[in-house]
């Protein structure tokens, strides 16, 4: 790996440092060949960290050693692609606050093809089962790769019959690989990632936080040409990935539900509010010109 790349990721998995402070060491030395040589005061002055995050993110710079860091990741079948790497998504790289380093395990060459992303509810039941495998098939036979956020319910649905149905998908997580969350979906995942793919913008230690969840949804939207919402409540997280893909400009579907079913609000007010109506797989695949 090249010497820039390398100092890349190791500033990426120092704690207490953001992508915006990244992109200002990036702006001051684009080369990162003086990274090691700043002096604390000219590093806090350009990070603009607290006090508390840039001890750690201090401690890190000079105490992680970034060899020891690409053999933990390559002993552990771990990819990390950077936003100036060839591989790197170009949707993604359209997206607001694009990540700085992706990690992958498993198939990193779904990354470029045409995705499908299909969210919905953590409560999502049999009617988004049912959904899902009257619609896989002609997505699948068009070579749509189907993105998803490795969640309960709607998630795990998606990803599951996509593999029952000989398609491929993606798993966007919100953690590292060493804490897959929800612990139920660990064999899921170990499945992925043999002949799909899994990626998080987080290091693989990173546990999961409530807030790394909103912010995963940025990416499962800006994989895809499209966001397919099945099941999701007036306040569904779900929402807020449509609301991403709108903010980018891609295409928003949503299956309508019962009206008095509470897993059906959210659905149906996306309909009322413009999002595509879908009834089979033809509504997408007209729509996206698949």
């Amino acid at each position: 790996m090249e010497e820039f790349n390398k100092k890349l990721i190791h500033l990426h998995y120092c704690r207490g440092i953001g992508s915006q402070a990244i992109i200002a060491i990036l702006k001051s030395d684009p080369s990162l060949k003086n990274i090691y040589r700043l002096s604390d005061p000219t590093l806090k002055n350009l990070t603009q960290l607290s006090s508390e995050a840039f001890s750690k993110f201090y401690n890190d710079l000079h105490h992680l050693y970034p060899d020891k860091i690409l053999t933990t990741l390559m002993n552990h079948n771990i990819h990390p692609i950077t936003i100036f790497d060839k591989e790197y998504p170009f949707r993604l790289k359209q997206v607001y606050n694009p990540p700085i380093v992706l990690y992958t395990i498993g198939n990193a060459s779904l990354l470029n093809q045409p995705s499908l992303a299909i969210v919905g509810s953590r409560k999502g039941n049999g009617y988004a089962r049912k959904v899902i495998e009257e619609l896989l098939p002609g997505l699948i036979n068009r070579g749509v790769i189907i993105t998803s956020g490795l969640a309960k319910g709607v998630d795990t649905i998606a990803h599951q019959t996509t593999i029952q149905f000989g398609g491929k998908t993606i798993g966007v997580l919100g953690n590292g690989f060493f804490h897959v969350y929800p612990q139920e979906n660990k064999q899921l995942a170990e499945n992925m990632k043999k002949e799909h793919l899994l990626i998080s913008e987080y290091p693989p230690h990173t546990k999961p936080q409530k807030w790394h969840f909103p912010m995963r949804n940025r990416i499962i939207n800006g994989l895809s040409i499209g966001t397919l919402i099945i099941q999701a409540e007036e306040r569904s997280g779900s929402l807020i990935t449509a609301e991403y893909a709108l903010q980018e400009g891609r295409e928003v579907f949503a299956i309508p539900g019962n009206m008095f079913d509470p897993l059906s609000k959210g659905t149906n007010m996306l309909i009322q509010q413009g999002a595509k109506l879908v009834l089979k797989s033809e509504d997408i695949i007209t729509e996206l010109n698949l």
